[in-house]
């Protein structure tokens, strides 16, 4: 004879304080999502699933967000299977909030702007979406890029020092969006794109081609907003923008967030 086992987690709780976030951090999790070029790509993502918990229970079942997770193993991870685990998620655990969290490398093969050396880029790419009353849903990527000082460049009888970047790009839209455009947006708004393999023909052709193109910090952030905000798909966005720079000691950074 099995006896049965107390539920302590449903267990009611006399303080009378919900709990807007509780559930399971940074779990690593085979995915899979869309890509351009090849269809699919399987990347490790890092996953925070949380919910909203009542103030009558004690606690949340925490095992509950791996077996929702792992009913879609293998499947493909979009914005429409986040809504559906985010329903899930709150069914199951009878809450009154749900909250996804996806950040997964992703790669894209790119070309070397001269000799056309093939190399792969990797892009930190996040998938965000909470569920209470209705559904939010965000998409952000992490875009590294090249900035020359337009400052350095004028006052200097040759010469300008430059620095790599790294701009963080969150957005809300209302139709499907490729992760390719958005980075592909954010890579324009630099001085000059970064790449995985360089000969020295294209060194040469990088390095010559940010010196005509200096760009400021507050240039980064604002040219990516011109556009996005020139964009009727686009309802809600956040970009910021951080230069490692190479001859102070201290990173310049710069951040614009708009609804439209």
């Amino acid at each position: 004879m099995v006896m049965a086992m107390i539920d302590v987690q449903n267990l009611p709780d006399k303080r009378r304080i919900g709990i807007d976030k509780v559930g399971i951090k940074d779990i690593r999790y085979p995915i899979t999502v869309l890509d351009r070029v090849y269809g699919k790509q399987h990347t490790v993502a890092s996953i925070n699933m949380y919910v909203g918990l009542p103030h009558q229970f004690k606690g949340t079942h925490m095992s509950r967000f791996v077996e929702i997770l792992n009913e879609y193993h293998g499947e493909l991870i979009s914005l429409k299977s986040i809504k559906e685990i985010l329903h899930k998620m709150k069914e199951r655990l009878n809450a009154v909030s749900a909250h996804l969290e996806i950040e997964f490398p992703y790669f894209i093969a790119k070309q070397a702007p001269i000799s056309k050396t093939p190399g792969l880029m990797e892009y930190r790419c996040r998938m965000r979406g909470s569920l209470k009353e209705k559904i939010d849903l965000e998409v952000g990527v992490q875009v590294p890029i090249c900035t020359l000082c337009p400052c350095s460049k004028e006052i200097s009888d040759f010469g300008a020092h430059n620095q790599r970047g790294i701009v963080n790009l969150r957005l809300k839209f209302k139709k499907f969006i490729w992760l390719e455009d958005i980075i592909k947006l954010v890579e324009k708004a630099g001085s000059s794109e970064v790449y995985s393999v360089l000969k020295r023909v294209d060194e040469k052709y990088v390095t010559e081609y940010a010196y005509q193109n200096p760009k400021f910090v507050e240039d980064v952030v604002r040219e990516i907003a011109q556009n996005l905000l020139s964009d009727d798909n686009i309802t809600w966005f956040a970009v910021e923008a951080e230069n490692f720079e190479s001859i102070h000691n201290h990173s310049a950074y710069a951040y614009i967030e708009r609804t439209k």
